[in-house]
């Protein structure tokens, strides 16, 4: 009797809702699919753009961040990486947008156990979810991020992210202040965490990464890795730059 209390759903993270359009899916992927994205992320750091650190105004960000699809810096976008060489970064490949939708029909099928009514994601928002652009994010030991908005998409279908390596406090916030009312989470290495809706626009960071958490046999020895894939709405006649 007493070893049911300790079987296999004993450490189990369940899925949740943490606001209206904003859900958490642990353990979403599997050892072997995050070894493959860690894998990749080494090739996307190669080049033919390797991961840098965005400047904000004068102060570069702790975090180094490499891009497919659109090359982002703070307040816009374009296809060449202007401020790092000038190459063209490179392109979102199809099996990372299939991930893109699985994870959000993922998320969408988070039931709200508190809303009969849903305050999760609009069901069938997967089906057409196009992701072409991808931010790759490496911390380090010591990195962070401010909270912010993730607001430099004409378009604002749902952002995607998944965690690789080392565990973080992830700190969820609201749509109007930086300050308080917010929600600090720790994010593990294969976790999915999906805001779109009334909660797109939220402000959100990470306050710190706690170096040696990451998983045995992931073949990333320290630091976090965070993917996170939008759907942006632009096309090359109407890009942002700042």
């Amino acid at each position: 009797m007493h070893a049911q209390l300790f079987d296999d759903d004993f450490a189990a993270r369940p899925p949740r809702i943490l606001a209206p359009g904003a859900v958490l899916v642990p353990d979403f992927l599997t050892l072997e699919q995050q070894r493959f994205l860690v894998e990749r992320f080494r090739e996307w750091a190669a080049g033919p753009v390797p991961a840098r650190a965005a400047r904000v105004g004068e102060h570069p960000m702790s975090v180094r961040t490499v891009c497919l699809g659109w090359h982002w810096r703070p307040g816009g976008y374009s296809r060449a990486a202007v401020d790092v060489n000038g190459q063209r970064v490179l392109p979102v490949p199809e099996w990372l947008v299939q991930l893109g939708r699985t994870a959000l029909a993922a998320a969408e099928a988070v039931p709200n156990p508190a809303d009969a009514a849903g305050n999760g994601l609009p069901t069938g928002t997967a089906n057409g979810y196009a992701p072409d652009a991808v931010l790759a994010n490496f911390y380090d030991a010591a990195a962070s991020m401010g909270m912010h908005q993730d607001r430099d998409e004409p378009d604002l279908a749902p952002v995607v992210s998944v965690s690789l390596g080392d565990r973080c406090l992830f700190r969820f916030g609201n749509s109007e202040t930086r300050n308080r009312p917010y929600q600090d989470i720790e994010l593990s290495s294969g976790d999915l965490f999906v805001f779109g809706g009334p909660a797109r626009l939220a402000y959100h960071g990470v306050v710190r990464v706690f170096p040696g958490t990451a998983p045995t046999g992931l073949g990333l020895d320290s630091g976090r890795i965070n993917l996170t894939l939008r759907q942006t709405g632009l096309s090359d006649r109407e890009r942002i730059t700042p």
